[in-house]
């Protein structure tokens, strides 16, 4: 190669292809954030992926791609916490908690914490970037930017689809918020860290089971509940009630639902990308503060939702910063918390014990089938893979078999 090839090789447009082709793509939106180069939209498949259009080659750019982007690495020590859990990773409290104001309770997927955060947040001066449904197509997830306490409630609830959020956390500073998945949460802390910028927003995550492909979404609300997409008017994963329902509302005012059992235990779930059955984080180690339900389970790990209609979260707050806030939001009354043993999480969360322990196993049989995987550090990723050997055993042959399926 000549140095003439070389300097008009584009390396960066080379480092995010070659994570989309390894299905360790997220997309989360990072790599946007760190280059105008990058669009954001829909494969073919359901799934948010980049395009890179062709540009000059920068140096830059692919180093700091290959820090933040989670297709790339993620590292869990980026979080510093005077405790620890092989599963719940870095803490400095945990709390069972609650909104005080009970619309933003029965708004909210679990019990309203991340929107009365938020509130209070937008109430002080800050914004907040999150996701929501779009007002042009409801049944699509898009970033927003919140600025009240009203918008933020307008957006309380889960939304289990594709969206980059990532991409519009630029100009955040330390009294703003991101709202993210545990990908996105991460890309932003490593971009903090390693991109040259005083951007220090609040980070929030939640505990994440993985991204569904948008066609699940689209089959949900076409092949299940007969409403066209093109009639939606509003769609709601969750939320209104705890669990609550898969709801759409068609513009003639229709409304059908599908209980949370039949939306992601029969549909939504058994369409994750790739990635997010090779991930170590689903509970958001590199937030800030990390909210998940803390609901009873039954025998074989799914929730029960007799036992309390009108929900609670589990706080996990990773740093300082977020041990602070948490117990000023308790002071001023926007949320009610109780200190929570964090061993309390295990039966509660057994979906997310599982994934941990058998991760090691996901990651080698993948590897084994020819994929690149991403690196993982501070997750205890190969420790508990040598606790509980004959089960990553078999983790490993089912992800071998899988990847080399998806090939076939």
């Amino acid at each position: 190669m000549t140095g003439s090839d070389k300097a008009s090789l584009d390396t960066f447009r080379s480092a995010v292809d070659r994570v989309v082709a390894n299905e360790n793509c997220t997309g989360c939106g990072a790599c946007a954030l760190i280059s105008s180069r990058v669009q954001m939209a829909l494969s073919a498949d359901g799934y948010m992926r980049p395009t890179v259009t062709a540009g000059p080659n920068s140096p830059i750019e692919t180093k700091r791609f290959q820090y933040v982007c989670p297709g790339v690495r993620v590292d869990a020590r980026a979080v510093k916490a005077p405790y620890s859990h092989r599963t719940f990773g870095r803490y400095w409290s945990v709390w069972e908690a609650w909104a005080v104001d009970p619309t933003v309770r029965h708004s909210g997927s679990s019990a309203g914490v991340i929107t009365a955060l938020v509130q209070g947040i937008v109430a002080s001066g800050g914004h907040a970037v999150g996701a929501s449904a779009s007002a042009e197509q409801p049944s699509r997830t898009v970033p927003i930017t919140l600025t009240t306490k009203e918008e933020a409630l307008a957006a309380a609830g889960s939304r289990y689809a594709p969206v980059a959020t990532a991409s519009q956390a630029r100009g955040l500073n330390s009294s703003d918020a991101f709202i993210g998945k545990p990908c996105e949460v991460s890309a932003l802390r490593a971009y903090q860290l390693h991109a040259d910028t005083h951007e220090e927003p609040f980070l929030l995550s939640f505990f994440c089971a993985g991204t569904p492909s948008q066609l699940a979404t689209d089959r949900l609300a076409n092949d299940r509940l007969g409403i066209a997409t093109e009639n939606i008017e509003r769609l709601r994963y969750r939320g209104n009630g705890w669990p609550g329902e898969f709801q759409v509302v068609a513009r003639d005012g229709e409304s059908r639902a599908l209980s949370y059992r039949e939306s992601w235990g029969q549909v939504l779930g058994k369409s994750l990308q790739w990635r997010c059955k090779i991930c170590p984080d689903g509970t958001g180690q590199l937030a800030d503060v990390t909210v998940g339900d803390y609901w009873e389970a039954d025998s074989g790990g799914y929730p029960r939702f007799d036992t309390d209609s009108v929900g609670r979260s589990v706080v996990i707050c990773r740093t300082r910063r977020g041990h602070e806030s948490v117990i000023r939001a308790a002071q001023a009354g926007e949320i009610e918390i109780r200190e929570l043993g964090i061993e309390r999480l295990e039966p509660v969360q057994p979906l997310q014990v599982d994934r941990r322990e058998t991760m090691a196993g996901r990651i080698i049989g993948t590897s084994a089938a020819g994929r690149e995987v991403p690196s993982y550090r501070g997750f205890g990723v190969i420790s508990l893979g040598a606790k509980y050997a004959k089960r990553n055993l078999r983790a490993a042959v089912g992800a071998y078999l899988r990847v080399l399926g998806r090939r076939a």
